[in-house]
């Protein structure tokens, strides 16, 4: 296997390191294996890649899912850059309901996160021109989408903004409070 999978303190999200091979020429790694990531335990299908540029340190997106029936496994990488990158249970049935893990993806760290089905998923940039891709396994559909406020009290997410504060998209600063979520 071309990778290292670590479970953070929600079991579930996996962080995932590819095996880097260098020579005068630059290096290859390989970022993602079925096969491999089976043997991890993550069995997604991945049917769709996005990506992102945040130019600014700072900039906050999310927390963001979607309900059924487009609810979304995601894969995240860093190409440029670095954020701190969080995921918050909202399976309402699940022993970790309402609690969030977060760790730093770097582009030159390797780091990928893999945020499981009934996850809320953000990040916040840690450099300027930052590039984010990320995989999912279920199609975008605009009237499954869902948020959860960035700030919420009771999530008590310890975001690592500049002393500026965060840059948020309007539609982010007004995303409902956790205690609001129906469940999925």
């Amino acid at each position: 296997m071309a990778f290292s999978a670590t479970r953070l303190e929600l079991v579930d999200v996996v962080l995932i390191k590819s095996d880097r091979y260098s020579d005068s020429r630059g290096y290859f790694m390989e970022t993602y294996s079925r096969a491999s990531f089976q043997q991890a335990g993550i069995a997604a299908e991945f049917i769709q890649d996005n990506q992102s540029l945040s130019l600014l340190t700072g900039t906050l997106r999310g927390l963001h899912f979607q309900r059924e029936p487009a609810v979304q496994a995601k894969l995240v990488r860093v190409l440029q850059g670095s954020v701190f990158d969080v995921a918050v249970d909202i399976r309402r049935h699940s022993p970790t309901y309402g609690r969030w893990c977060g760790t730093s993806l770097t582009a030159e760290g390797r780091e990928q996160l893999f945020i499981p089905r009934g996850f809320a998923h953000g990040f916040v940039t840690l450099e300027p021109n930052t590039i984010v891709t990320y995989k999912v396994d279920a199609p975008y559909m605009r009237e499954a989408e869902g948020g959860i406020r960035w700030n919420d009290p009771f999530l008590q997410i310890n975001w690592p903004f500049p002393a500026t504060g965060p840059v948020l998209a309007e539609r982010d600063s007004q995303l409902p409070y956790f205690a609001s979520l129906s469940a999925l």
